[in-house]
């Protein structure tokens, strides 16, 4: 992986100069990471290249999280308009790796993971942008626009989108508890296993890939924890966890509608944006991915709440077209 022209230049200039820099593994997203060393010292080095990338939305919620006491990386330098950003380094101790080394830790890693998103929807959301109907609508969209010519399907666009119309109400309105002032929460929308971290000793759960924040509905990110698309989740764990999380928030019953409807949508969404990836950006490791997200898709798609979107799924994707893109065609 080349280091980034005016890499070497920015290191210098915060301290870094000579510094060892070797890759680390990447994102979906146009975004690399570098894990510069020299002598004792390690960082980061986040190379976020515009146009296709700007840093600054990640400075900005790094800065609001840290502030309330959540635990990211600290920023050593940055320069948003080189797209270079150099990160305190969190290590290797991903929460996925430490489960899969010992699975039976996963309910108690789970556990704090719920926690923090308890202590998270604590507060009223940042000052970010609304996770409203049209974002809903256009994530939503990437199923019909991206998954489905993947499989050689034409489907009913028209009807997709009425029937998402007719079951995001309870998603669109936050429940009063939802912060101390009611209304939406911060939603940091990749929050799994692979972006919490780890961190010192005791070790307490550091946040990453939280740039693309808004303000939204509080269940987005529990399914985002706990549909997680990069590894199994088991259902009664899932169970377990969401109970944990409603005893702590005293959601009422409307907040499973508002899981379920926010989980089909979710994983529609990365069924659309995972065919992409294989289709256009030449990364099959993705569409690899889809049998598992269709897995969760249908276990929401049986919630009550689902039945219009359900009834779209029976009439335009057969069971047939469900599954890996790359191993069912075109056509």
């Amino acid at each position: 992986m080349t280091l980034p022209v005016g890499a070497p230049a920015f290191l210098a200039a915060h301290g870094w100069g000579g510094a060892q820099v070797a890759p680390l593994a990447g994102d979906a997203s146009f975004r690399r990471y570098f894990r510069v060393t020299t002598g004792d010292r390690r960082a980061v080095l986040m190379d976020a290249p515009p146009p296709h990338e700007d840093p600054r939305p990640f400075l900005a919620v790094a800065g609001w999280l840290a502030d309330r006491g959540f635990r990211t990386p600290a920023i050593h330098a940055a320069d948003p308009g080189a797209g270079l950003v150099l990160l305190e380094d969190f290590g290797d101790r991903r929460m996925r790796e430490a489960m899969d080394a010992d699975p039976d830790a996963a309910a108690t890693l789970y556990a704090g993971a719920i926690d923090l998103l308890v202590a998270l929807h604590e507060h009223p959301a940042g000052p970010f942008l609304p996770y409203d109907a049209a974002v809903l609508h256009r994530e939503a969209a990437l199923f019909v626009d991206c998954y489905c010519p993947a499989v050689g399907l034409s489907v009913d666009a028209g009807g997709y989108r009425a029937a998402w119309d007719a079951v995001l109400a309870p998603a669109l309105v936050p429940m009063p508890s939802g912060g101390p002032a009611g209304g939406p929460v911060t939603v940091l929308r990749d929050y799994h296993a692979e972006n919490l971290m780890l961190v010192g000793e005791p070790p307490v759960l550091g946040l990453l890939d939280f740039q693309d924040a808004l303000a939204g509905h509080p269940a987005y990110d529990l399914v985002s924890l706990l549909q997680d698309a990069r590894r199994d989740v088991d259902p009664g764990l899932e169970r377990a966890m969401f109970d944990r999380y409603v005893r702590a928030t005293g959601r009422g019953d409307a907040f499973a509608d508002a899981y379920h409807v926010l989980g089909a949508q979710r994983n529609a969404k990365i069924l659309g944006i995972f065919a992409r990836l294989w289709r256009r950006d030449g990364k099959p490791r993705y569409a690899a991915l889809c049998p598992r997200v269709w897995a969760y898709l249908e276990r929401d798609l049986r919630h009550a709440a689902l039945a219009p979107v359900a009834r779209w799924f029976d009439d335009n994707l057969p069971s047939g077209r469900r599954g890996d893109p790359r191993l069912l065609g075109e056509g």
